[in-house]
Formats: structure tokens, C-alpha cells, sequence
């Protein structure tokens, strides 16, 4: 009996210890936690990058990946904030870093530790030289599948427009694949034609020619205007086209107006910053080509020309600088009207552009009697000006049975090529020439 109280007692005492201090050893034991990784998948070490380049690359972290908190990259010696985290991108604008060689390293944090850093080493070498001697300039803008959260996404069609008309330009105009940009989006194409997961950045693609590819955040739409503008300054013969498609800024439910009487025309770039056409003329103030063309294909853009609808002049309190002599300014709707595009093939408007002008079947379209459009053989000549291409389009738009549903776009046209004022002659500008 008395064996049996001692090994009760015992028990309880041990009971009591356990559960008093054994919880305390295991709360001081925390967990391990390993470091992340990081990769970089392109551009590879010792590759040659200039104007833009996108770096692209995966994190993991075997506790998990939700854990990696941030990616961060360091070019001269300032580390900065990726964009994305177990697979993130930054894009790196290189038009005005001295040509050299330039080690880029990156890591990744989760929340407690960092990775080790991964390195690359990359030559910059931006061209200097116009390698076919022809002194033209290209830049296609589309801002399409942003925000999240809209449904209204535009797809990855604007993006394979500017891709045709970039080549037909090539092969046709002489244009010159170095000064050539697609900014799209945030530099990545995505699956399901926009709507799906990252797939690879624009740089990442096949290319069929060696163009330049960027996103189409802020930062990187002004500093390639910007080389744009001072490199083709140099040149008295210079050329420079530039498209623009993206969500307008109005009110699609204000049928009449479309709210923008008294505001600006604006299309939104990847980071949501409202490009006006104010902030755009100032962008191409002191572009000195006196052969240029800018179409904004998006809705309510009808102010980037100066005009509101049926070819009516803008206020003049909100005139800008896009509109100048030497240059032909069309936008794809009118202030007041909505715009339409295809999710695979691109806004419509351009689209129609773009035939009339590829085909030669825009070749004789003026504006005629009370500003009716027409075509005549009295006006062909063998080739398509930007002016009769924007006619034959707004043409189509009027007169084609298929397309009557999107007859209110009412495309807008300023032409002030090649000089301004009601004494300039009437030649159209033939591009790549």
C-alpha cells in the first residue's frame, strides 16, 4: 500500500513538471528559418543592353513562397524596390547611362532574412549611329490591361498592332529597327490575351526584328519621347510617328458629351497616370520634325487634335502643343464619343488606318463638298498618305455594313502638314519619305 501512495505521488509530481515546464522549452525553441532565393532569368551575365532593358527573375522560399515579402535591385550602388515578388521584373532606363560595363545584383526578403545576392555583370552600349542613315522615329504606347480589377481590359490586341505597323514601317519606310519602341503595359505579356498570369516580359519574346520594348509607366513614356526628341533634333530631315492607344478619360454613360466639354482629353498609361494631351504637347515641345504624325486611338481623345466632334475646333483655353506646324495630329474618337477595339487585334480605328494604308486601298480619300468624304481616281497616285488613310477609315467606319455599330466614333483629324495656316499646301504626308 504504501509502495503504491509513494508511486502516485511520484506520478503527480512528474505530471505537474511536465506540464509546468516543458511547454517552456519548446517556446524557446523557434522555428528555423531559411534564407530565400533569388534568380535572374534575363538579361544573362554578359550581355550587351541598351535604350531600355527589363530584368526579369524568380524568388522562392522553401518555408513558402508567400513569405518573400520583397525584391530588391541594385544598380550603382542604390538598392531599389522590384516590382513582383516571386517572379518580378524592374525595368532600367539607359538612354543617358555612359556606355561601360555595370554589375547588377538583386535579393530577396522575407520578412526576417535576405537571400544571398545574385550578380550579373552587362556591357551598355547605346547606338550612336542611325545604322541605315535613315533619320526616322517610331513610338507605340499601348497601356491596356490595367487595373486588376477592371473588366473592361483591352487585351494583348494593341500590342500585336503595334508590332504589324512597326514592321511594315521597317520593310517599307526604312525605318530603322534602333529607333524603334513598344512600350506595353508593365513590360510583361500575360496569358489568356491579358487577363491571366505574367507569362514573360516583352524583352523575353521572340523577336522578329531587334526593336526596342519597354513598359508604359510614366517614367519610362517620357524619357523615350524625350531621346526621341533630342536625338531626331539632330536632323533636319527627321521623321517621327507616334501611336498611343489606351482607355480614354470621360464618361461613357454621358451619351451626348461624354463629360469633356470642359476638361481635357486624357488616355491612362500602366501606372494610372492620366497622360493629357497638355502634358503630352509638352512632352513634344521642342520637336523640331517637320514631318510628324501622332495618332491617339482611344476614347474621348478627340482634344489631342485640337478638335471636339465633326471636325469642330477645341476652346482655345485648352489648345496645346501637340498640334503644330508640320505635323498631322488624328485621334481615333472625338472628344465627346467612345472608342472601340478588338481584345486580339487592336483599337478599330487604327485598325482601319492601318489597312488603308498597308493595302493602298486609301489612296485617292479627301474630304469633300459640306466635309463629306470621297475617293477618286482624280487623286490617286500610286501612294497613301497618313491624311487619306485617316479618310478611308472614317469612311469605313460611316459606310461599311459591318462596322455600323461603331459609326459614332467620329475619328478627328488636324492637319497641318506641311505647313499651318489656310495657305499650306495640300500635299499629305507620305510617311518613309
Amino acid at each position: 500500500m504504501k509502495n503504491t501512495i509513494i508511486t502516485i505521488i511520484t506520478i503527480i509530481i512528474v505530471v505537474t513538471l511536465a506540464i509546468t515546464f516543458v511547454p517552456r522549452l519548446f517556446e524557446n525553441q523557434k522555428p528555423i528559418n531559411s534564407k530565400p532565393n533569388i534568380e535572374i532569368t534575363f538579361p544573362t551575365n554578359g550581355d550587351i543592353v541598351s535604350n531600355i532593358v527589363t530584368f526579369s527573375g524568380k524568388a522562392t522560399d522553401i518555408d513558402g513562397d508567400q513569405t518573400i515579402k520583397k525584391v530588391e535591385i541594385m544598380i550603382n550602388e542604390t538598392w531599389m524596390v522590384a516590382e513582383g515578388t516571386t517572379t518580378w521584373s524592374y525595368t532600367w532606363n539607359i538612354f543617358d547611362i555612359e556606355d561601360g560595363y555595370y554589375k547588377i545584383s538583386v535579393r530577396a526578403w522575407d520578412g526576417a532574412v535576405y537571400s544571398e545576392i545574385n550578380e550579373i555583370a552587362l556591357k551598355v552600349s547605346n547606338p550612336e549611329v542611325v545604322e541605315s542613315g535613315s533619320h526616322k522615329w517610331a513610338v507605340f504606347i499601348v497601356a491596356a490591361n490595367f487595373p486588376k480589377d477592371n473588366e473592361s481590359k483591352l487585351g494583348n490586341g494593341g500590342l500585336f498592332l503595334a508590332e504589324k505597323i512597326a514592321a511594315f514601317f521597317i520593310e517599307n519606310f526604312k525605318y530603322p529597327t534602333s529607333n524603334i519602341f513598344i512600350l506595353f503595359d508593365d513590360g510583361w505579356i500575360r496569358t489568356e490575351n491579358g487577363n491571366g498570369e505574367k507569362l514573360q516580359t516583352l524583352q523575353e519574346r521572340y523577336h522578329e526584328y531587334d526593336i526596342t520594348y519597354g513598359s508604359a509607366k510614366l517614367d519610362i513614356v517620357e524619357s523615350t519621347i524625350k531621346n526621341v526628341v533630342d536625338e531626331s533634333n539632330k536632323f533636319e530631315d527627321s521623321e517621327v510617328f507616334i501611336w498611343i492607344s489606351s482607355h480614354g478619360y470621360g464618361n461613357s454613360e454621358n451619351s451626348f458629351t461624354g463629360g469633356k466639354i470642359f476638361d481635357r482629353s486624357g488616355v491612362f498609361l500602366w501606372d494610372e497616370f492620366l497622360l493629357t494631351d497638355k502634358k503630352l504637347g509638352n512632352m513634344l515641345a521642342n520637336l523640331k520634325s517637320t514631318k510628324t504624325c501622332v495618332i491617339v486611338d482611344a476614347c474621348f481623345s478627340g482634344g489631342f487634335a485640337d478638335k471636339t466632334i465633326w471636325n469642330f475646333p477645341e476652346l482655345f483655353l485648352f489648345r496645346k502643343d501637340v498640334v503644330k506646324s508640320g505635323r498631322v495630329v488624328i485621334a481615333g474618337a472625338s472628344k465627346f464619343r467612345v472608342g472601340y477595339a478588338s481584345t486580339t487585334e487592336g483599337p478599330l480605328f487604327s485598325l482601319l488606318w492601318f489597312e488603308g494604308l498597308s493595302t493602298g486601298d486609301a489612296d485617292g480619300y479627301r474630304l469633300g463638298f459640306l466635309k463629306t468624304i470621297r475617293s477618286t481616281n482624280l487623286f490617286e497616285d500610286g501612294k497613301v498618305s497618313a491624311e487619306e488613310a485617316f479618310y478611308y477609315a472614317s469612311y469605313m467606319l460611316k459606310n461599311d455594313e459591318k462596322l455600323k455599330d461603331y459609326s459614332t466614333m467620329e475619328p478627328q483629324i488636324n492637319d497641318q502638314y506641311p505647313n499651318r495656316g489656310i495657305f499650306r499646301s495640300r500635299a499629305g504626308l507620305i510617311l518613309g519619305q
